[in-house]
């Protein structure tokens, strides 16, 4: 089998781990830089280019897209997707999973356990919105954060209001949530694939972080999941349209809520916690599932 990646860093582990197990199973992957897709638009010619030469012959595509350029990374994942390559993750899931505002909507509207979240677009309903969440304290969070970075936990009434204001006035959108003390400055990833948990860590923040991101210095451990954790990672990958993605929960005093699910989880920390070969399982899902023209959407949508 044939596999595009779409990354820009190919260096990253993830990216190393999937291309190793790939030829580990006696296929071919290589990893395009996706600021280097051209998109090529012509009526019932759909074509991409990659420096130059004409990109075609692929059965499937990982998307590796960074949060940074989404918009760009899922015009060329359309592309794929309507030249009738299968995507390891569609490019309207995708979409979703990286809007925070629709993905908690999505998520609600399944049932799934959530903190208690409010958006508001005038800056002076700030307290209304945190008296809504229960707050404060509560945390603020950019719609397109990722890595923790613009995350920022307020904890008193009148530092909520001077960053939210801040924020609407510098014309960017956030979330309040509430917050959840008894986490205690850990959450717990899933890593879900072809609607299996197939590894799961538990991430604990620095000591000065209420944040657990591994890129912000937390640390992760092997943990053991409950069947309603490992049922809501399942059900939140289902219901986002997700094959694969890493969901992150908090264990509240009424069950697991989930903070985010992640279209492209790193595979370093939770290979590592875990012991087990997660993009192995990755390229075996791709290889049983991948058919031309399987795509659900076609790049539309």
């Amino acid at each position: 089998m044939k596999i595009a990646m779409l990354a820009r860093n190919a260096n990253l582990y993830s990216h190393q781990r999937l291309k190793e197990a790939a030829e580990q199973r006696g296929h071919e992957l290589d990893i395009l830089n996706t600021t280097r897709c051209n998109v090529n638009i012509a009526s019932h010619r759909p074509t991409l280019t990659y420096n130059g030469d004409k990109i075609d012959g692929y059965d499937a595509v990982i998307p590796r897209i960074g949060a940074s350029i989404t918009n760009y990374g899922l015009a060329v994942l359309r592309q794929f997707e309507m030249q009738g390559v299968w995507p390891l993750n569609e490019s309207v899931a995708i979409g979703r999973s990286r809007d925070k505002l629709r993905s908690m909507q999505i998520l609600a509207k399944y049932g799934l356990g959530l903190p208690l979240t409010a958006y508001a677009n005038d800056p002076k309903a700030a307290e209304e919105i945190i008296k809504a969440v229960k707050g404060p304290p509560v945390v603020i969070k950019l719609l397109e954060g990722t890595q923790g970075i613009g995350v920022v936990l307020a904890e008193t009434m009148s530092s909520a209001k001077s960053v939210i204001e801040a924020f609407r006035g510098a014309n960017v959108n956030i979330l309040v949530q509430e917050f959840i003390a008894e986490a205690g400055g850990t959450d717990i990833r899933a890593l879900v694939v072809g609607g299996k948990v197939v590894a799961a860590m538990k991430r604990t923040g620095a000591a000065d972080d209420f944040r657990s991101n591994l890129h912000r210095g937390g640390s992760a451990q092997l943990v053991k999941i409950t069947p309603e954790e490992r049922s809501t990672a399942v059900r939140a990958a289902k219901h986002m349209g997700l094959n694969v993605c890493g969901v992150d929960m908090l264990r509240s005093n009424h069950g697991p809520v989930i903070m985010e699910v992640n279209s492209s989880p790193g595979l370093e920390g939770i290979e590592k916690a875990s012991g087990k070969d997660v993009a192995g399982t990755i390229i075996d899902f791709v290889v049983q599932n991948a058919r031309a023209g399987k795509t659900k959407t076609k790049g539309s949508g």
